[in-house]
């Protein structure tokens, strides 16, 4: 089945992301929102990214407004019937998960692939209610989408090969490169990535070193292009929490306790960038 029909759920960072690359490379794609407001607030976001790109030479105008052109929203799955692929990108929660897949499966094509942009809940899980969970998979785009390269593919215990290998090649088609995990808690990014970030977290938290030093020895003496507390407010300390939650959830120990300062924060409304203050403070522009 060639791919040309995507409905993507959720416009929020990453959906509003993955709608501009998708239509961007040819595809036709359905942003799907709760309310109307909140998808024309997506593409308004979306026409914004894309005018930087003609303003950096990266893209034509004549492209930009062909993009633009094979956009389109609705505020219901259901408006959406017939994708031959959807990319679901709402909160971090299953239970919300679980809903919108039952939906997708529902109005999809035959045959559809349905895809999570989940940073860490298990594919799994959320397919586990369907009647296919064959076609379940997740697809991890980085932040900001439009840029990042790296697309990380999760097979759950029942993704099919050819579920795997289709959206491995349709990856490629987004000038992005695949990188395939199976289906453990926070896969391989998460995994890795929030433990040292909740370890800088702890360090700041017991007084070994200042925010400020801490990023600073992690950019320049491991390369890093951004401190971890700095990309924790980038990331949104919230979803750092959830994240850090599933993997002590999954895993348990020490190891993946989440440090009490990310909590009291999360609590505090102290959400990073988004919230306007994190760790650092970033005055609205």
């Amino acid at each position: 089945m060639e791919i040309t029909r995507v409905c993507v759920v959720g416009g929020g960072t990453m959906g509003n992301g993955i709608a501009h690359v998708f239509a961007q490379k040819g595809f036709s794609v359905t942003l799907v929102e709760a309310k109307k407001e909140l998808a024309d607030k997506a593409v308004a976001t979306i026409t914004r990214n894309m005018d930087r790109q003609v303003a950096k030479g990266g893209l034509t105008a004549a492209d930009k407004d062909a993009a633009l052109g094979r956009l389109k929203t609705a505020t219901s799955i259901a408006e959406a019937a017939g994708f031959q692929l959807a990319v679901e990108a709402v909160p971090e929660r299953l239970d919300i998960k679980a809903a919108v897949f039952k939906d997708l499966e529902a109005h999809g094509a035959p045959g559809a692939i349905l895809a999570t942009n989940t940073s860490s809940l298990p594919i799994t899980d959320i397919a586990a209610t369907l009647k296919d969970p064959s076609r379940v998979i997740g697809m991890h785009f980085m932040n900001p989408v439009p840029v990042m390269k790296l697309v990380e593919i999760i097979r759950g215990k029942r993704t099919s090969d050819a579920a795997t290998e289709a959206v491995k090649a349709l990856t490629v088609k987004l000038g992005k490169i695949p990188a395939v995990a199976n289906d453990f808690p926070g896969f391989v990014s998460n995994r890795v990535l929030m433990p040292m970030i909740n370890e800088a977290i702890l360090c700041l938290q017991e007084g070994v070193s200042t925010k400020e030093d801490i990023d600073t020895i992690m950019k320049l003496g491991m390369a890093h292009p951004m401190g971890p507390i700095a990309l924790a407010d980038y990331i949104g300390l919230d979803v750092c929490l959830a994240i850090m939650e599933v993997l002590d959830k999954g895993f348990g120990g020490v190891k993946y306790k989440p440090a009490e300062l990310l909590r009291k924060m999360v609590s505090d409304g102290k959400l990073g960038v988004k919230s306007g203050a994190g760790f650092y403070e970033y005055p609205k522009k």
